[in-house]
């Protein structure tokens, strides 16, 4: 259990300078302390609630609205399988039973290695590539059981840590807006002119 680091506490000040208020930065901090621990923990959640002005209970009920937030360890490779119309039909069940065998565990678990979790997953707007998955977040489309098995098989070997990096790591590149090219962070209630580039393209 862990609040926000020294850096992240430094990264969650920037960030919230993005915005005109607080509160508004509260899901790019829990993707933050998530990407700390691998999920947040009830510490960050009071630790968010603090730098945004928030109760604990407010960032959770923020947080928990959202699949992608999880309040308990996870594996180092979360792997959602579609189980939704599309992919139903085109074999997300038998899919599911055979990735259940090959990591040896029940849908819901984490193998002992805290390497794989294996979830079921609403539709994953993928319809079309079905029967498809998702690994941290990460696509793969038309997944037959082999597939599935060379997947597990080059996660385990570290050969997609490039592709596909630890549960909780949103994006590899870090945005970072210089001082000099930010808009600056402007209280709605003090908005009084139109942005600028909205200037003469009313009539458009």
């Amino acid at each position: 259990m862990a609040r926000l680091n020294e850096d992240n506490v430094r990264l969650a000040r920037e960030i919230i300078g993005r915005y005109p208020k607080p509160r508004s930065a509260t899901i790019p901090l829990l993707h933050l302390a998530q990407e700390q621990d691998g999920y947040v923990t009830n510490e960050a959640m009071a630790h968010i609630g603090e730098l945004v002005g928030a109760t604990s209970a407010e960032v959770y009920g923020t947080a928990s609205f959202y699949e992608m937030f999880k309040f308990e360890p996870v594996g180092k490779y979360l792997i959602n399988i579609c189980g939704t119309m599309s992919c139903a039909l085109m074999g997300a069940e038998e899919l599911m039973h055979h990735a259940e065998e090959r990591l040896g565990i029940h849908m819901g678990g984490t193998t002992p290695d805290g390497m794989f979790t294996l979830e079921r997953a609403e539709c994953q707007a993928a319809c079309t590539e079905a029967p498809c998955l998702q690994v941290n977040y990460r696509y793969r489309f038309r997944v037959t059981p082999q597939n599935f098995d060379d997947l597990v098989n080059q996660l385990s070997s570290g050969q997609l840590t490039e592709e596909i990096p630890q549960h909780g790591t949103l994006t590899v590149t870090r945005q970072h807006i210089p001082a000099d090219r930010g808009v600056g962070a402007v209280d709605p209630e003090l908005v009084t002119e139109g942005p600028a580039w909205l200037d003469g393209k009313a009539a458009l």
